[in-house]
């Protein structure tokens, strides 16, 4: 079984370029409350925490980076490197992002607005939730 979720994003490309639409409870299935973006990350690693219940989509929408996810029984990874792919991303899931390209501008899309009380930030309290 893999933790790996891609999402296939309608391409609407023709000899003008290319155009991806991302619409909630569409192309991204849930309901979209929050969405921001990481550049200029100087290669360093970023991520290393789950959410309770937070879901996510992680688009690179330039350059690409990879993402180590992690159930607390099963880690897999992925190298992100297209703006036509989303990796979803389940609440109960331990994330760490590595490996940026200089020019990867990676864009996250959320189902809820910023709440800190959702964040575990210690891999211990994440596998102690997950193993209850």
């Amino acid at each position: 079984m893999s933790l790996i979720q891609l999402i296939d994003l309608p391409n609407f490309g023709d000899q003008r370029g290319e155009l991806v639409a991302i619409e909630s409870n569409q192309s991204i299935p849930f309901e979209i409350k929050r969405l921001y973006y990481i550049f200029k990350t100087k290669n360093q690693s970023r991520g290393f925490h789950a959410h309770i219940n937070l879901k996510q989509v992680a688009i690179c929408l330039k350059g690409s980076c990879r993402f180590v996810l992690d159930n607390g029984h099963l880690k897999d990874e992925i190298l992100l490197a297209s703006p036509t792919k989303g990796l979803l991303i389940e609440s109960l899931i331990w994330r760490e992002i590595r490996d940026f390209s200089d020019d990867c501008v990676l864009l996250i899309l959320a189902n809820e607005h910023y709440n800190e009380n959702d964040y575990i930030r210690n891999y211990q309290a994440f596998l102690n939730k997950v193993s209850t």
